[in-house]
């Protein structure tokens, strides 16, 4: 990126979306090397422009009339033609932070017309239609990639090193607050969950149908469903079990049940929770990150372990690594320099291996309509993608309970 930059050839980037996480990317796409941030695209220029200044961004910056300004000036123009700033010629990288699904599913498309590279944050796109948006990709000769400082790409990154190291990664997944109430959970109840106060929620840009899919068990569906698609690694029949579970004791929960853990497979995507069942909270809990488990195989490896102070679970098989937080949208910038310099992905799905299938909260009536992830109607189940073909959980009409 230095040498981009040195060379006066930055990294044109196209950000769709300035809502939270897109907002969080901007902060530090102003003071990155080699970063020229050609455009934004939002369906409110306005409101794009108020989370730039927001976060930062002098109102010099912003005034681009056209691409062609941007280009001369090394400004950013505000638009809300997404279409047009993919088919830019001088666009390079395009991220998608929509969280729309149908935008996410078009935007990639018309990136692999136009030959323009894509960070996909719209992990909800992925989860629909990844493996064959990555296939797409490749054939178009560009790169289709999860969006770094997501947890998602941040459990891609250390299931490779795992296997890189030579390790057999036993399990993967990610850290969140758990209690099986919490999937009757709505936007109005929501906040309450969070310990957030009206005027905490005032003062920030939080969505409560947003934070709301977070907590009801759905974003964790989606995310696994993504990690199982880009690793390989398969979620268990019965979909997430959320065991309670601190970072002391991933290598004694997160291995087989055959071998007193709880993993139904090896080689398996699992969340744990940052509170027991009845509530209270886990000893150094792993809310915010993301970690994988994995096998020594053999005694001298074992024994490697225990001398330089690895935590094991008692046989000293397992262990585990993990990374106790994720910086969400100002991490991005790690995809885009991956990208753009490496031409390399930080994840990108491979296989249909996992599926997020939305299951009713409540009793529904005849004729209502479902209102979406976060929602009051349903929240999203992660499935092996066999069962839910079998099911009919991927069909559009299809009811699951």
């Amino acid at each position: 990126m230095q040498e981009r930059e040195a060379a006066s050839r930055p990294v044109r980037v196209v950000l769709i979306g300035a809502g939270k996480f897109g907002s969080m990317y901007l902060s530090q796409a102003r003071r990155t090397t080699g970063i020229h941030l050609l455009a934004v695209a939002d369906l409110d220029p306005a409101r794009a422009n108020a989370s730039l200044q927001r976060v930062g961004w002098e109102a010099a910056a912003l005034g681009a009339k056209s691409f062609e300004e941007a280009l001369k000036q090394g400004s950013t123009h505000l638009t809300d033609d997404a279409a047009a700033a993919i088919a830019h010629p001088a666009t390079e990288v395009v991220i998608d932070a929509t969280g729309s699904p149908a935008a996410g599913i078009r935007h990639v498309l018309a990136c692999c017309a136009a030959g323009k590279h894509i960070v996909m944050v719209n992990v909800e796109a992925d989860a629909l239609a990844g493996p064959l948006l990555a296939r797409m990709a490749k054939q178009a000769g560009i790169v289709y990639s999860l969006a770094y400082g997501d947890q998602p790409a941040l459990i891609c990154e250390q299931v490779d090193w795992a296997r890189a190291a030579g390790f057999e990664v036993v399990a993967a997944g990610k850290g969140t607050k758990y209690l099986p109430a919490y999937h009757a959970s709505t936007p109005e109840t929501v906040w309450g969950h969070y310990g957030f106060t009206p005027e905490t929620v005032a003062k920030g840009d939080f969505n409560a149908q947003m934070f709301n899919s977070f907590l009801d068990g759905t974003k964790s569906a989606i995310e696994m469903a993504a990690v199982a698609n880009a690793t390989g690694l398969r979620p268990a029949p019965g979909g997430l079990e959320f065991p309670p579970c601190g970072v002391d004791d991933l290598a004694r929960v997160l291995k087989p049940r055959a071998d007193g853990g709880h993993l139904h497979h090896r080689g398996q995507v699992e969340v744990i929770s940052s509170v027991e069942r009845d509530g209270r909270p886990v000893f150094r809990d792993l809310r915010w990150g993301v970690y994988v488990t994995f096998a020594a195989g053999h005694p001298y490896v074992r024994r490697c372990f225990q001398e330089y102070g690895i935590v094991t679970d008692p046989s000293g098989e397992y262990a585990s690594m993990y990374k106790p937080s994720h910086l969400i949208g100002l991490e991005l910038g790690i995809s885009v320099a991956s990208v753009a310099v490496r031409g390399e992905a930080t994840g990108a799905a491979t296989g249909w291996r996992g599926d997020c299938v939305a299951t009713a909260k409540r009793d529904l009536k005849s004729g209502e309509t479902l209102d979406g992830e976060g929602g009051y109607t349903v929240y999203g189940k992660l499935m092996p993608a066999a069962d839910s073909l079998k099911a009919g959980g991927s069909r559009s009409g299809s009811r699951t309970r």
